[in-house]
């Protein structure tokens, strides 16, 4: 079994994977600055779900699984010398990387907030690369990267695994072909600190021989996994409010507490999704599929389907009987894309997807339900804008 650093594994796709990974034997080691938590007192909010501090969730699975989960308070953006001696003293086989900032709408709500972004996304992951060439270490990396850096143009190709094959001229006519990335198309600050991480990434696997696996996930539903369902104090977090809850969660949610589903614009955006279980076992998947130094960066589509937004407010009002209600945009993107994803190499692996078809749109709405009476109702709207000078007026910090 593997030794495992989960940077971020106190989050919402972290504290899962966390424990899946632990489940099958790994040795786990968590890293995180518990800044999630530090950004929901910054809101007002907090999640649906009453989740235990990290403590007592180690305390809790040791005592469900009989594995211990080992816990650093560190930010690697901040803490170099912390981070080193933490990989010196694992010494890891693989690293997962889910450390940091994940909202999009959060990196726009303010000049504090898009600098808090890129200073917490671009020095952690550049401290992470860092420090493991500097130590001679050669764990496989696997990044959690998004679906957000390819745009959302639509523009009728069918999106690869992150390369795409291009055919350039050469001085005496002839066409050279070439792979290069799929070019970038970030449409927030968050997605720019995921492109900057893919170019970081290209450059210590080309330069030092890293081996790295970048996931570009697509939205997250759901909450629970097989592992935390084993007892009250390993549940997920649910983030609802309108800079961290995934659509789908905010639908289920809105419809649990009586609250008109809130499309933004048309509704016509498509969507990646993956359900919270997948996210887990796709980077089961991916720690056990590495790829070889010197084979350069391996990009892996994690999403199970796409969907319309405005379609799954219909499929949860039919199912629920709330109301769809259509508001402003906040964002600044197509008002209607389509959108074709390659996800293959999942498959090929053998993933079995969970779709929306399988019933644990159910689960979902039971756990909104259940925890109805924690709902802040003043955090539902969403409130971040991309237009400049709303969010300038917010915090000229």
């Amino acid at each position: 079994m593997a030794r495992i650093i989960i940077i971020g594994g106190d989050g919402f796709c972290g504290w899962p994977t966390a424990l899946h990974l632990s489940a099958k034997g790994h040795d786990i080691t968590i890293v995180d600055n518990l800044s999630r938590r530090a950004i929901d007192r910054e809101l007002g909010a907090d999640s649906l779900t009453p989740i235990a501090d990290i403590t007592t969730r180690c305390k809790a699975w040791r005592e469900v699984s009989g594995r211990p989960i080992t816990f650093h308070n560190l930010d690697i953006a901040t803490d170099y010398e912390g981070l080193r001696m933490v990989l010196d003293g694992v010494e890891p086989d693989a690293i997962v990387h889910f450390g940091e900032q994940r909202a999009a709408p959060y990196s726009m709500r303010s000049p504090r907030a898009k600098r808090y972004t890129v200073d917490n996304n671009v020095s952690g992951t550049h401290n992470l690369l860092v420090a493991i060439t500097e130590l001679e270490l050669d764990p496989h990396i696997v990044h959690l990267g998004t679906m957000g850096v390819y745009g959302y143009d639509g523009d009728g190709l069918e999106l690869p695994e992150g390369y795409l094959e291009v055919f350039v001229k050469g001085h005496e006519g002839q066409m050279i072909p070439r792979e290069i990335l799929y070019p970038v198309n970030p449409g927030s600050v968050y997605h720019m600190t995921k492109c900057l991480d893919q170019l970081a990434f290209q450059y210590y696997a080309k330069n030092d021989g890293l081996r790295v696996t970048d996931l570009h996930q697509g939205i997250v539903w759901g909450t629970q996994t097989d592992e935390t369902r084993q007892d009250d104090r390993l549940i997920n977090r649910f983030d609802y409010d309108g800079d961290y809850g995934t659509v789908l969660n905010r639908f289920l949610m809105q419809a649990a507490v009586g609250h008109p589903l809130t499309v933004h614009g048309t509704g016509g955006q498509t969507r990646a999704f993956i359900n919270i279980q997948d996210t887990v076992r796709c980077i089961s998947m991916a720690i056990e599929n590495p790829p070889k130094s010197g084979d350069g960066v391996r990009i892996r589509n994690q999403m199970t389907e796409t969907h319309c937004i405005r379609d799954l407010a219909i499929l949860v009002s039919k199912a629920t009987g709330a109301k769809v209600q259509y508001v402003d945009n906040p964002r600044n993107e197509a008002a209607e894309n389509g959108l074709t994803v390659s996800n293959k190499s999942f498959i090929d692996l053998g993933l079995d997807p969970i779709t929306l078809e399988n019933g644990l749109l159910d689960e979902t709405l039971e756990i909104s339900r259940k925890y109805a009476d924690r709902v802040i109702m003043d955090c539902i709207p969403a409130r971040s804008t991309w237009t400049p000078a709303q969010a300038n007026k917010k915090d000229a910090a």
